[in-house]
């Protein structure tokens, strides 16, 4: 790509969430440094529930199963991708894939998402960038939130960037810098208790609203989280099975209860975060879970603000098209200060078909 003044890009994010592979065609354009976007078209394709099982153990596996695996999945995004575009007569520049992360533990100097560029690149035949976050880690950063630069750009008119995703993350500008960080464990926990009950999820919040707060399982929630921000910037699911899942699995109460009590757990988390009168954009999953959002509008004086279900469903998966870009033209694409490197990195590499 020779420049960024128009530029058509597959976004592919899968979440913690595990509720599916998000593909979006985003078409940005470029004038003077700054960005518009029009969502072209989008789909989340749902997995199987064979599918959730692999990526959920796949932090189990041995080094030769997990490398396996590597490459089958980004032969499967890769065929999504291909599929999408032959349907939707789509020719994109490039695909931008998160991948799925399997393990995240930037302490250690480490992090990896599942879903091999180069089999993505060969299966759809289109320029792929996948591996967004090592280049960060590699500078001693967290390799997330990497979205601020995003919302920075694209989405700079709003107070607060608040995703509602298997974590819930949040971007915001203090003192004149962007800021961003994980606040906490949200639908990751939320769809893993609903699927206790048989569903896949917890529709606009309805089972959560017909249970109560148990406030034993609150406080125990409240003080594990203490001991998150004070050691941790960034969370995945090894640190959600150590630390939250064993604390609700623990608890002798209905599952209605245990839902009741992590929206609370959620909203409080997210509360403490927000300045009065602030405007709040919500994404993600659980802008649609009508009971949290009621908790959270009960507990804040915010407008919170829900964008069509196009922006709250492909937001992540557009925003990782726009680091995509950034990555195309060799322009820093994560913040150190937000992720605590040591400067500002190009992240991801390029496969070519």
């Amino acid at each position: 790509m020779q420049s960024s003044k128009s530029c058509l890009i597959i976004g592919v994010m899968s979440g913690t969430s595990l509720d599916g592979i998000d593909i979006a065609a985003c078409k940005f354009v470029e004038e003077n440094g700054f960005y518009t976007f029009e969502i072209i078209k989008a789909e989340t394709i749902p997995y199987q529930q064979h599918e959730i099982d692999a990526l959920k153990n796949a932090f189990h596996l041995s080094g030769v199963e997990l490398i396996s695996l590597h490459h089958q999945y980004g032969n499967s995004i890769g065929e999504m991708v291909k599929q999408f575009c032959d349907t939707n007569h789509l020719k994109p520049d490039y695909i931008a894939s998160h991948g799925h992360t399997i393990f995240h533990q930037p302490e250690k100097g480490f992090t990896f998402q599942l879903g091999h560029g180069a089999n993505i690149a060969a299966r759809a035949g289109i320029k792929t960038i996948c591996d967004f976050r090592t280049s960060d880690v590699a500078y001693g950063g967290q390799g997330a939130p990497l979205v601020p630069i995003g919302d920075e750009l694209l989405f700079s008119e709003y107070d607060y960037c608040l995703n509602l995703g298997g974590i819930s993350n949040i971007s915001f500008h203090e003192n004149g810098i962007r800021k961003a960080f994980d606040v906490g464990i949200c639908n990751m926990a939320l769809n893993e208790l609903a699927q206790q009950a048989n569903l896949s999820f917890d529709k606009d919040g309805l089972l959560a609203q017909s249970g109560t707060i148990n406030q034993a399982l609150l406080n125990m929630l409240i003080e594990s989280a203490e001991n998150y921000h004070a050691n941790h910037h960034s969370l995945g699911y090894e640190w959600y099975n150590k630390h939250i899942k064993t604390i609700i699995d623990k608890a002798t109460c209905s599952i209605a209860n245990k839902l009741n009590t992590f929206c609370e757990f959620i909203a409080i988390q997210i509360t403490a975060v927000l300045q009065n009168e602030a405007t709040v954009l919500v994404t993600g999953g659980g802008a649609k879970n009508k009971f949290l959002i009621h908790l959270l509008q009960s507990k804040c004086n915010c407008k919170i603000i829900i964008p069509e279900e196009e922006v709250i469903d492909f937001k992540e998966a557009l925003l990782f098209a726009f680091l995509g870009i950034l990555r195309a033209i060799e322009l820093p694409n994560s913040l150190k200060l937000v992720t605590g490197a040591s400067k500002d990195a190009i992240g991801g590499c390029i496969y070519l078909p």
